[in-house]
């Protein structure tokens, strides 16, 4: 389990790219980047298909980042995850985010042993700037003892 140490050490770390992001408002990755972004976070978009996504220009993957992105949250489908894990590791990012049902047990080899913070089985929305359901849902979890410490 992933520590608020770790936690806030990564929010720090902005810029950050979302690697997922949907075209689709319906679908996780549209919800997420837009709401990061309208609550002042500094995300950039990765979507292979896509040029441009609510009017920021998007990237097709991490290798194409502009060399100050500090940290990437992987929202991808798991088969998709190590490889992105791999090209994270190979530009030098230091700071992961494996959004919650996005992790696999290749992805979660790639980093162990490695220096890079990497934080797995959280949501971002409940740790940036949380409002609404995602208060609600860290406060339960906390309740329950699952809340990061």
């Amino acid at each position: 389990m992933a520590t608020l140490k770790q936690i806030n050490e990564f929010l720090e770390s902005q810029p950050i790219a979302l690697i997922g992001v949907s075209r689709n408002p319906k679908k996780f990755g549209y919800v997420a980047f837009k709401d990061l972004k309208k609550k002042g976070m500094n995300i950039i978009p990765v979507n292979p298909e896509a040029d441009e996504i609510m009017g920021e220009k998007s990237y097709h993957n991490v290798t194409e980042l502009p060399s100050d992105v500090k940290g990437i949250i992987v929202l991808t489908k798991k088969e998709k995850t190590a490889a992105v894990v791999r090209e994270a590791k190979e530009k030098g990012i230091r700071q992961i985010w494996i959004q919650q049902m996005a992790d696999s047990p290749e992805a979660l080899d790639e980093l162990k042993g490695t220096d890079i913070n990497y934080i797995t089985g959280e949501c971002i929305l409940m740790h940036y700037k949380a409002n609404n359901i995602h208060k609600f849902h860290g406060r339960l979890k906390k309740f329950f003892g699952k809340f990061p410490v």
